[in-house]
């Protein structure tokens, strides 16, 4: 005959219960803490992705205006689409969106046609389970290029001395300039093409 289970076996159950809906619940916070941490990762690379493109895309910019004002000096051309032109650090772009997203920069020229960044947030990993990650903050680099998109084309043999090369540039797009009808010139996007270089 089988005996009655007693009060006394079920109470030897509750501790396992108790152990294993504890560890289940560590388990869940240590999960968290690392979800914490890949989300403030997270930001820092977005944050400094977006500062480096923000950057090369003023140097684009200001690189785009060098060549509309010496439009007429074909000579000049080639430096302006290598970076070899006078053109100040546009850093501040950097500095300025990143505050944007909540985080600090380094920001550095990086060669002539580019811009490497250093993204640290302002905030936090925050309280975890894990000892230290409430003042740990997160650091992340990117760095942004810029590539001229155009290639010339010299004036045929017997043009006018004043004649221009033609332009042209990365999906078939093409420019015959004229020295007395600059009226339809290509956008700063068809000149330069700006992106973050392959880590």
């Amino acid at each position: 005959m089988t005996p009655a289970r007693t009060y006394s076996d079920a109470g030897q159950a509750f501790p396992i219960y108790i152990t294993v809906v504890g560890g289940l619940l560590l388990l869940a916070l240590a999960y968290f803490a690392v979800g914490q941490a890949a989300a403030t990762r997270s930001e820092a690379q977005t944050a400094a992705d977006a500062a480096a493109l923000a950057a090369a895309l003023e140097t684009r910019d200001r690189l785009a205006d060098e060549w509309f004002d010496r439009v007429l000096e074909p000579e000049s051309w080639p430096d302006i689409f290598e970076g070899k032109v006078a053109v100040p650090n546009t850093c501040w772009r950097a500095e300025e969106l990143a505050a944007r997203n909540g985080a600090s920069v380094d920001c550095e020229p990086d060669g002539l046609l580019g811009y490497t960044v250093s993204a640290e947030t302002n905030d936090t990993v925050g309280d975890t389970i894990v000892p230290g990650t409430e003042g740990q903050k997160a650091t992340e680099s990117a760095t942004a290029v810029i590539e001229a998109r155009c290639s010339t084309k010299p004036p045929a043999e017997g043009a006018d001395d004043d004649a221009l090369p033609s332009l042209t540039c990365k999906g078939g797009a093409r420019w015959d300039l004229k020295p007395d009808d600059l009226s339809a010139l290509p956008k700063p996007e068809d000149l330069f093409d700006v992106h973050l270089a392959d880590s």
